[in-house]
């Protein structure tokens, strides 16, 4: 059987997309054994690191492969639109509109608006930064955002939750991400904003190459939560 192969991160300069043959019966832990066996160069650590998915959905190393599957290979993680009354999700490539954005937030029951507002800085540890690039698997960050939203919604019970994030280059002093709650009292927006821009950053598969006046690099993530993350301990290689 043939399953894609889509690396993003720092994996997809080792690895690029590619189909790959495998047999019937195939695991996750087996494909990356296969993976692992090709050469690729990939350090261990980055392999113990990484998430995968299929077909958009994160999986777990025994998650037995099909036939035309999608699978992703997902680093820690450092455009479309999904909308409704509560919830506005949307990745984009143009500069993001923080002040249109905030003014479409306010209700005249909202105690509260509480706005992240994440902005490109011009160095970092000291190396002065020229610009970012950032990528997503857009379906998959899509859906994984909107849940997100839906999960902090349920859960600290505020009124409306917007979140934009920029992809492709950007320069300093530019928006990236831009979180706004809307929320009857501001201890609930300001929750649901920090739990927002956290789990986004341990979960969503996007990714940031920084650019500096030495050099490049792709930014080191989070570690992924133990419901996501591949077990380092389990096998990751069968026939």
């Amino acid at each position: 059987m043939q399953v894609k192969i889509l690396p993003f991160g720092v994996l997809k300069d080792w690895l690029g997309s590619t189909i790959m043959e495998l047999p019937e019966g195939a695991t996750v832990a087996g494909l990356l054994g296969h993976l692992a066996a090709r050469g690729s160069g990939i350090p261990a650590s980055t392999w113990a690191s990484i998430a995968v998915s299929v077909n958009a959905e994160y999986a777990r190393p025994a998650h037995i492969l099909r036939d035309g599957d999608e699978v992703g290979l997902l680093p820690p993680v450092s455009g479309g639109l999904l909308a409704d009354n509560a919830l506005v999700i949307a990745l984009t490539r143009e500069p993001i509109d923080a002040p249109r954005l905030i003014a479409s937030a306010k209700e005249g029951e909202d105690g509260a608006v509480v706005v992240f507002d994440g902005i490109v800085r011009n160095n970092t540890r000291g190396r002065q930064t020229l610009h970012l690039d950032y990528e997503a698997y857009e379906e998959m960050a899509l859906r994984q955002m909107s849940e997100l939203a839906a999960a902090a919604h349920a859960r600290f019970h505020v009124r409306h939750i917007a979140i934009v994030h920029r992809l492709g280059r950007l320069a300093v002093g530019e928006t990236s991400v831009l979180i706004v709650v809307a929320s009857a009292h501001r201890a609930q927006a300001y929750e649901a904003s920090r739990f927002l821009i956290d789990t986004l950053k341990k979960t969503v598969p996007i990714w940031k190459k920084e650019t500096f006046v030495d050099g490049a690099v792709w930014t080191d993530g989070e570690p992924f939560p133990e419901n996501i993350a591949l077990n380092a301990e389990e096998p990751t290689h069968d026939s």
